[in-house]
């Protein structure tokens, strides 16, 4: 099972390093400025005095996703970085966050402090319920709802700037945020209300978003391996006979127990 590092307590990182530009004839006909943005956001340089080419970032990326590693921008490159997905970095090799942080109580709490407009309340409660049911089947931890005060995971839909420094991109693109386990912030599960949510596969399936973004509630970072839950980009599988991959089940019962 591989899980990634992530920086920094409150994810998503931003790099200050500097790229060694690729040569241009490498380039032509692409939006360098897009590309750049793209590897910042989801494969950083975690050491700011470290410089790497443009080439070599385009390889750890391709690597990553399995992809014919080249350092070119080829369209299995760029299709991979078209698609819509979570908006937590694919960085480094590493179990799960920096510091395996973790709750050190089996009992949590959560707390829905808005809806989206796409879909009924009582939908996007049960959807909410069974992508926490997801982790506590195959752990001792258990979830109860609380309707105001203190809670270890807030879920909020927002658009754009939405107060946590990590503004959402609109439709497309980044779905959904959330924050590994700690005070503030930590814990709480951001979804873009950009996105059209969904019940099922016309839009945005919200259950297996939630699920997705509660995995990194809990202290899970994206997986590489294709088909687990933790994997970063979006992919539709019927809710009604999903069942969590082995990879993730691992992942989290080495965070938690069985």
């Amino acid at each position: 099972m591989q899980y990634l590092l992530l920086c920094a307590a409150i994810l998503l990182p931003q790099s200050l390093a500097l790229p060694v530009p690729l040569k241009s004839e490498l380039w032509s006909n692409t939006d360098l400025k897009a590309v750049q943005a793209y590897l910042n956001q989801f494969f950083p340089i975690l050491d700011k005095n470290t410089v790497i080419s443009l080439e070599d970032r385009i390889k750890e990326m391709q690597k990553f996703f399995h992809l014919t590693v080249t350092g070119k921008l080829n369209t299995e490159t760029t299709t991979i970085m078209q698609q819509p997905r979570c908006g937590i970095p694919d960085v480094a090799d590493y179990k799960t966050f920096p510091g395996r942080p973790r709750w050190n109580k089996k009992y949590l709490t959560y707390k829905i402090v808005n809806y989206t407009p796409d879909l009924p309340r009582e939908y996007v409660d049960d959807a909410i319920r069974r992508a926490l049911m997801v982790w506590s089947d195959v752990t001792p931890l258990q979830f109860k709802r609380v309707p105001w005060g203190h809670a270890d995971i807030v879920i909020r839909f927002a658009r754009r700037e939405h107060g946590d420094g990590y503004p959402f991109d609109g439709r497309g693109s980044t779905l959904a945020h959330a924050f590994a386990p700690g005070e503030g912030l930590g814990g709480d599960a951001h979804f873009d209300d950009d996105e059209k949510w969904s019940k099922y596969n016309q839009g945005v399936n919200l259950f297996l978003v939630a699920a997705h973004e509660f995995g990194h509630s809990l202290g899970l970072a994206h997986s590489n391996v294709r088909g687990a839950l933790m994997y970063p980009l979006y992919s539709y599988v019927n809710p009604e006979t999903f069942t969590l991959p082995r990879d993730d089940r691992e992942g989290i019962q080495r965070l938690y127990g069985k």
